[in-house]
Formats: C-alpha cells, structure tokens, sequence
C-alpha cells in the first residue's frame, strides 16, 4: 500500500524492505538506539538518589524494625503470584546449587552441563575465585526466566496455531519426529535434531508470522547522515523497520499470509519447487532474533529450547485446536487488521501480546511409527 518506505512523523521514516534493514542495522550503520530505549536504562540521578538513602539515618531505623515486623508486612503486600514466583526462583537455584556442589567428586563426563553449571563454573579474570556467589545465581535466574519466557511462549504459541491449523503439514511434521526419534527420551538438542529438515521449517515459518517483537527497532541517525535504500537521511532522523511488517513483505514471500514451511526448504517439496537463492532471498528478510548489535546474546539458547519443547511434545502427544475455542484466530467482528481467521492476532506492546490458542492435548496412540 505504502511502498517500501512510509514516513509516520515529521522525523521518522520506518521501512519495509531487506536492504533497508541492512542499512541501519549492520554493525557500521551511522545510527544509534533511538531515545525510547531510555526507558529501560537507569537514571544517573536514581543512582545518586538510592546513595543518598543509603546514607540516610533512616536506614538504621528499617534495620532496627526489619526483625519487628515491617519484613513481614512489605511480605503481606507483595501479591502473591508474585510470592509464589520468587519462591519457585528461590527454591528451584538452591536445588541447582546443591546439584552443582554434589556432581564435584563426578567424573567430568558425567556432570550435568546446562547453562547453570556454566555459571557455577564461571571465574574471576582477576581474582580466580567465582565469579557469581548465591545471590547473583538467583539474580541471574530471574534475568533468564523474565528475558526468555514471553518471547519463547509467543513462538510455541504460533507453531501449535499455525500447525493445528493445517492438519496435512501437522501429520508431516509428527512424521518426521516419531520415524527419526525411537522414543521421546532420544531428543536431545544435538546434530539429529538439527537435522530435522521440516522442524526447522516450520519453526521458522511460525516465528516469521508470529514476531515476538512486532514493533520498528528505531534508530537515530547521528552527525554526517545514512543512506537507506540509495537516499540520503540527516542527522537527527528516526528511521527503523517493523518485524510484523517485514514478515508480510509480499514482494518478499509472494503470499506471506499462506502457513507453508515448504518455503524454507530447497528442493521440491511436493509441488514447492525451491532453489538455494530462492531460499537465500527470504532469509535475508528473517531476523527472528534482531541482528547486527542489537541482536539477542540468548539466540542461541532460546532456539535449542523451542526446538526441544516443539519436538518432544508433538513426538509424546497427539495436539488438535479446542472445538468452539474463538481464542487466537482473526474474526470478521474484531474489525479492520484484525479479521483473518487463519492468523493469531497479536497487539503489539513491544513484545507481542496473544490470547490463545486453546489447544487439546492427549497422549500419542502410537508412538515412534
């Protein structure tokens, strides 16, 4: 409708176009995160503030009313999902760490190496002594969980949507799973999982048409300018791309709408003939995880996790759309942008927010055939 480029107001330009987002996201890009991004950084001034208390006489009061009762009252007005959550932070690092502390007389081979022994191993460049104590480790968790569990959620939602939603591309991709894996227990991240060519397709597929941060990543551009798509942009200009439009670029997909992992694939899947520069073409319009100095450090982690939960839970379970449910799809009444019955609706507040899908589960009738 807008073309490649659409000017939202007097200062910003968002774009919709891969070299578009080549030009401001690479590593040499004449820009810098936009004064949004303030938002989520700390304040000198919020530093200088909690010194200041610090220093207070105050303090020794709190001190001297902790063990009197105010701990127990700032408890009581902590709401208790909340009470729950650090609980289960709490409890589930202590087990962690005791694991950690009893595999020591273990022969290396046989220690439990996830990324939590990788913290409990971690050394001080300096001092040789760990580098994280107790409290950091639970810190550290909480940053894990909150970094990755809306984003992670937001992905498997739209791969259980878009695959009960087709049920021949549903039974293809059980196939693979139940035929490659004897049973639940031999997936395992690793090289045959990775090989697991119609996973990945439709994992990539289903993040394509569900970002987990739809918003434009905007940019300012700094002293001397850019040029975006051949023209020239002056210092002090917002420019950015929007994932949610990025996934729907039809000069890119030809019919973005369409759920076909078949796409990523090259070769010929059943009538979906690919070449690797067909393939190439769309991947160079990909960026489920952000690129260039912004992207996300936890890609890595995060991939192998969604990839671990899709495979094991459609290779032990049989998953089908709840009849009746109405949560997820478009509908003619939710209005402009919001009617197509086949797309999960996501608002955009930063990360995506969805309602649904609501989907059945029951324990696969035959497994590893």
């Amino acid at each position: 409708m807008y073309g490649s480029r659409i000017r939202v107001a007097p200062n910003t330009v968002v774009f919709c176009d891969p070299q578009a987002h080549a030009d401001i996201y690479s590593y040499k890009s004449n820009v810098q995160r936009s004064k949004f991004y303030t938002a989520f950084q700390r304040d000198d001034r919020d530093k200088t503030t909690l010194n200041t208390i610090c220093r207070s006489p105050f303090l020794d009061l709190l001190v001297w009313l902790k063990p009197r009762g105010v701990n127990r009252l700032f408890a009581l007005l902590t709401p208790p999902p909340i009470q729950r959550y650090y609980q289960f932070v709490f409890d589930s690092v202590s087990k962690r760490i005791a694991l950690q502390k009893a595999q020591v007389t273990k022969p290396e081979a046989e220690r439990r190496k996830d990324l939590f022994y990788f913290l409990c191993e971690a050394r001080n460049a300096d001092t040789g002594l760990p580098a994280y104590d107790d409290i950091d480790l639970r810190a550290e968790a909480n940053l894990l969980i909150i970094a990755g569990s809306d984003t992670t959620a937001i992905s498997l939602s739209g791969i259980f949507f878009y695959l009960t939603g087709d049920q021949h591309r549903y039974q293809k991709l059980v196939r693979e799973l139940r035929t490659t894996f004897k049973s639940v227990d031999d997936i395992v991240y690793g090289p045959t999982l990775n090989n697991c060519t119609y996973l990945k397709a439709c994992i990539d597929k289903s993040m394509r048409l569900t970002p987990t941060g739809p918003s434009e990543l905007s940019r300012d551009v700094l002293p001397g300018g850019i040029k975006i798509l051949g023209q020239y942009y002056p210092q002090g200009t917002i420019v950015g791309t929007s994932a949610w439009a990025d996934s729907r670029n039809q000069e890119v997909y030809g019919d973005p709408e369409i759920f076909r992992p078949e796409r990523w694939i090259v070769g010929d899947e059943q009538g979906y003939p690919n070449t690797k520069e067909d393939v190439a073409r769309i991947r160079r319009n990909f960026f489920p995880f952000a690129s260039g100095p912004g992207n996300c450090v936890g890609q890595n982690v995060a991939m192998s996790e969604i990839m671990l939960v899709a495979a094991r839970t459609l290779h032990r379970l049989d998953v089908r759309r709840a009849p009746g449910s109405t949560m997820g799809p478009g509908a003619p009444e939710l209005g402009w942008g919001s009617r197509d019955r086949k797309q999960l609706q996501l608002a955009d507040a930063y990360i995506a927010l969805r309602r649904g899908p609501e989907v059945q589960f029951r324990k696969a009738a035959v497994q590893g055939s």
